[in-house]
């Protein structure tokens, strides 16, 4: 058992951190509705929105110490706008994919469906209706591009599993502009290979395993220009595109030192610097999905070296959009989670300490840029928690973000941004 000097020290530190992130915009944490109802004197033409899967609070605050040193801001801290957001789904410890489909479609559903309510019925999403309002679209992710994340966006099924039914619905009824990521594995049938050979070395249970037929096949008849590599998405020309950049996941989640491998074919910023290209030659707008799936499988694997270094690759690619929004005043730019993941902790580095057992053990130390400082993650699980999540927030519209509310007032709030009216 820890000292209760260390479980103070946590305590405060977690306090601190929340107080200066909240400080640090111009929030209500009243909710403050009627401003903001008046704040929203103009639609936003472009949304898009940052997910760090599972990455909490103390999560954002590791990636700065490690990224920016003590007083540094990282680009998804330095927003002016900030809100606390309540993460349960129909219970109190949410997965991703009903986190999900609270933000995109405004419902609390069960721990596994993607944009269905809890009555297994199909719930409309913002990305839906940005389309249907004549907006592009984009899902762009270090995980597969069906993953629970980016289907609630884009898909209505009872399970979260159905992955190769997702991609269907992605490029047969919600018709997306830009999909980039990975997941090959779900748009190939077995035994047929795609741009990634079945059983690879580092990972020797990935392979083709798509219950609907060859659907890359399917996407270049619709249009679709297909991509596996950098050089060839950089070339890639027209309004339609998917890239399919791995397996599976675009990375190796296990613990340290047992195979752990953050090195996407396509970066994180590169993909989300594409789909920007593309999403924004149309002259209505877009309403883009960028996640990175690192920060919450490392943190399933208590990996804090590259849960951190996931999420760096996130704030980079939150420089891309931030750059593009400083171009575009009428781009709205939001970075959130669906849930915290690992029971995720900073501690000073003290041999006095108790460092757990196995994979819960603490990691690091970890060096503070411009300091002799160092710190240690400790971990209390290796799953989700119920704690709740910071949401940051520039550009137009975006003071309709600060407060605190349920996951499902994201939803409400992108609508009200882009003027949309929910049916």
């Amino acid at each position: 058992m820890k000292k209760e000097t260390g479980k103070g020290l946590k305590a405060a530190a977690l306090s601190v951190t929340a107080v200066a992130l909240i400080a640090g915009g111009t929030v209500s944490l009243n909710g403050g509705k009627s401003e903001e109802a008046a704040a929203a004197t103009s639609k936003t033409k472009n949304v898009i929105l940052f997910v760090g899967d599972g990455m909490g609070l103390s999560q954002r605050s590791a990636i700065r110490l490690a990224t920016v040193g003590e007083t540094g801001k990282l680009a998804m801290d330095d927003m002016p706008y900030a809100g606390l957001i309540h993460t349960s789904s129909t219970v109190p410890v949410t997965d991703s994919a009903a986190a999900a489909t609270a933000f995109a479609s405004g419902v609390k559903t069960y721990n596994g469906a993607i944009g269905v309510d809890k009555n297994k019925k199909p719930v409309k999403t913002v990305l839906e209706y940005a389309k249907q309002a004549g907006k592009a679209t984009g899902i762009v992710t270090t995980s597969q591009v069906t993953d629970a994340t980016g289907a609630a966006f884009a898909a209505h099924v009872e399970d979260r599993s159905k992955q190769s039914d997702i991609a269907l619905q992605y490029l047969t009824k919600a018709k997306v502009d830009v999909i980039l990521g990975g997941g090959e594995d779900f748009w190939y049938p077995a035994g047929q290979v795609g741009g990634f050979p079945d059983e690879p070395a580092e990972d020797p249970s990935e392979k083709s395993k798509g219950t609907q037929g060859n659907l890359v096949a399917k996407a270049k008849s619709l249009g679709y220009t297909y991509v596996t590599n950098q050089s060839a998405l950089q070339a890639a020309k027209g309004s339609k595109l998917l890239g399919l950049f791995a397996n599976e996941e675009m990375f190796q989640q296990r613990e340290e030192g047992d195979g752990d491998i953050y090195n996407p074919v396509v970066s994180l910023p590169n993909m989300t610097k594409k789909a920007l290209d593309v999403l924004s030659k149309n002259k209505n707008g877009f309403f883009l999905v960028v996640e990175e799936e690192g920060t919450d499988e490392f943190a399933h694997e208590n990996n804090a070296k590259l849960t951190i270094k996931a999420g760096q690759e996130l704030d980079k690619s939150v420089q891309v959009a931030k750059d593009f929004a400083k171009k575009n005043p009428d781009t709205l730019v939001l970075v959130l989670a669906d849930h915290e993941t690992g029971g995720f902790s900073i501690e000073p580095v003290d041999d006095k300490d108790e460092s757990g057992d196995g994979i819960s053990k603490e990691d690091g130390p970890f060096s503070i840029p411009n300091s002799t400082e160092k710190f240690v993650i400790d971990w209390t699980t290796s799953g989700h928690t119920a704690t709740d999540i910071p949401l940051t927030a520039t550009g137009k519209n975006a003071e309709l973000f600060a407060g605190t509310y349920e996951n499902t007032g994201v939803f409400a709030k992108m609508m009200q941004a882009m003027g949309l009216k929910a049916k």
